[in-house]
């Protein structure tokens, strides 16, 4: 971690639920039970996407990435939060609060050019049926959640090199629950314009180059719907783009929200309602959306859970 400097902070304390010190037992086992069901839900994707050949495909490849890396997402932020729900002392240190930040963002980043990919794959699914297993072949769908690590990981190192290049020497209070940019940013002592907008402009990459790609291959998609002879041809086809349009709209939105924001409508209580949103709920609904409603994904699971129970009897 070559970007921290040597400054009279040493540790940052989160005062992201100190509003609410008479809840935040109650939030606590609300929070956890809302992890846990998040986590079994997310292991239960992965697990039947393994285990039933039938799921093989590369739509299903990029959720059982999603579901992983949404685990690893709320793994990054939550068990620390529960922990300072409990706890008097709400503190992180310098290096650990760098840490925090350079895996969310990776996580996050990532998750955005995920998005992208399946959008693609969606693309070549309806668009072009006849060469889909051709063109989504093994080696393409690892060659393009590889340059979903790779952009998000090198996005993630410059803006937290960029962050805690920061001198940090007077206040050490983050109005916020987890290290994101914004509350980092508010108690640094100065920040050049450099710095500011070389940050924002990264963030609106992130954003605006995936969630483009996304909208390019939905024109076509849509031009290519509308072209189907069947009623129930369209429905389907737009049935198997639904789950993924509600999730890129949540997550581009709530990330738009944070990120691509002037400063001066910055408010931290927005801040922290919006974060619970897109670190507590949208984990939690993005399984539901994705399989729980998916008929092919549900057969699968009974399938492997009939194998399952029917394992010891042999």
């Amino acid at each position: 971690m070559e970007w921290i400097n040597e400054t009279v902070v040493r540790e940052f304390v989160f005062l992201g639920f100190s509003s609410l010190v008479g809840l935040q037992q109650l939030l606590f086992i609300v929070f956890l039970l809302l992890y846990l069901f998040t986590l079994g839900t997310n292991v239960i994707i992965i697990s039947t996407i393994v285990l039933d050949r039938a799921l093989h495909t590369p739509m299903y490849f990029f959720l059982a990435v999603l579901s992983c890396s949404e685990t690893c997402y709320t793994f990054v932020i939550i068990p620390k939060m529960l922990v300072d729900l409990l706890a008097q002392k709400k503190t992180i240190s310098f290096l650990g609060c760098a840490i925090q930040m350079f895996t969310f963002l990776f996580l996050g980043c990532s998750h955005s050019f995920l998005l992208a990919a399946m959008g693609y794959d969606r693309y070549v699914a309806i668009c072009n049926p006849l060469r889909y297993t051709v063109l989504m072949g093994h080696g393409v769908c690892m060659g393009l959640v590889a340059a979903a690590c790779t952009c998000g990981f090198t996005v993630a190192q410059i803006i937290t090199s960029l962050v805690f290049h920061l001198p940090f020497h007077s206040s050490n209070q983050l109005h916020h629950f987890f290290c994101d940019i914004s509350p980092v940013l508010k108690v640094a002592s100065y920040h050049t314009s450099f710095s500011q907008i070389a940050i924002f402009m990264l963030c609106a990459l992130v954003l605006v180059i995936p969630l483009s790609l996304i909208i390019v291959s939905y024109i076509h998609i849509i031009s290519a719907i509308l072209q189907f002879p069947s009623t129930l041809g369209r429905y389907k086809a737009f049935s198997t783009c639904a789950s993924h349009l509600i999730v890129v709209t949540v997550h581009y939105g709530c990330a738009s929200f944070i990120y691509l924001r002037p400063k001066a409508n910055y408010s931290s209580s927005q801040d922290v309602l919006i974060s619970v949103s897109y670190t507590i709920l949208t984990p939690l609904f993005n399984p539901m959306i994705y399989s729980l409603r998916n008929k092919e994904f549900k057969s699968a699971l009974r399938r492997v859970v009939g194998r399952t129970i029917s394992l010891p009897q042999h």
